[in-house]
């Protein structure tokens, strides 16, 4: 089915209900859609995040090849 069709019918059942459970659980599915892969990080894992951007405005970094080199 064409995407844009698809689009439209589901506003038609939305605009056609009076159910708030199912407006809730709809806006709920659209929430965690957009849902940031930060916010499911660890403080561990942000601040290995931000030490690694601190080290490479440093330039404490090797690149790929320099890295491959090590295992050829």
């Amino acid at each position: 089915m064409n995407i844009q069709l698809e689009k439209l019918e589901l506003i038609k059942l939305l605009v056609e209900t009076e159910n708030p459970a199912i407006l809730k659980s709809i806006r709920k599915i659209l929430k965690k859609e957009h849902k940031d892969w930060w916010d499911d990080l660890t403080d561990s894992q942000k601040e290995d995040i931000a030490q690694s951007e601190l080290e490479f405005e440093r330039g404490e970094f090797s690149s790929f090849e320099d890295v491959m080199k090590k295992y050829k």
